[in-house]
C-alpha cells in the first residue's frame, strides 16, 4: 500500500493550525466530468484518500480516468502511549490535508452517469466530510 506522503518537505513538524473559511482554489471541475465536492472541514488522511482512490479504481473496472486533487502535505505528530509531559514534541505518524468547503477531492471521467455517481457515492463514504457529487455543465 503505497501511502501518499510528500517526498521533501521543508519543515518536518508543523503548527497545528485552524482551517476557516471556505476554498478558493479548485472549486471547478477542470479535468473530468464528475466530480465530489467538500462540504465540510476536516483533515483528511493520507490513508482515507487512498482508501477512496481504490474505491473508485475498483468500481471503475478498466474504464475511466481518475484525478486525485488534493495531496496530503501536513505532518500530523505523535507521542506514544502513556509518555509523561515534556521531552517535546512526537515524531511524525502521518500526514494529512486539511480541506475547506468547496474543494474538489476527486474527479472521475469515461464513464456513464449512474456508474460514476455511485462511485463517487462510495468514495464520499470513505471520508470523514460531508460532499456532494458535481457534474460538469454541457
Amino acid at each position: 500500500m503505497s501511502l501518499l506522503m510528500p517526498k521533501k518537505v521543508k519543515h518536518r513538524k508543523w503548527h497545528k493550525g485552524r482551517t476557516k473559511g471556505v476554498e478558493t482554489r479548485a472549486t471547478q471541475l477542470n479535468f473530468g466530468s464528475f466530480g465530489l465536492k467538500s462540504m465540510g472541514t476536516k483533515w483528511i488522511t493520507a490513508r482515507q484518500i487512498e482508501s477512496a482512490r481504490r474505491y473508485i479504481i475498483r468500481y471503475m473496472k478498466k474504464g475511466g480516468k481518475i484525478w486525485v486533487r488534493i495531496f496530503p502535505d501536513k505532518p500530523v505528530t505523535s507521542k506514544g502511549e502513556e509518555v509523561p509531559l515534556g521531552g517535546g514534541k512526537g515524531a511524525v505518524d502521518h500526514y494529512v490535508f486539511p480541506i475547506k468547503p468547496g474543494r474538489i477531492i476527486f474527479e472521475i471521467d469515461g464513464l456513464k452517469e449512474e456508474v460514476a455517481r455511485e462511485a463517487l457515492r462510495g468514495a464520499s463514504m470513505k471520508l470523514p466530510i460531508k460532499t456532494k457529487i458535481i457534474k460538469r455543465e454541457a
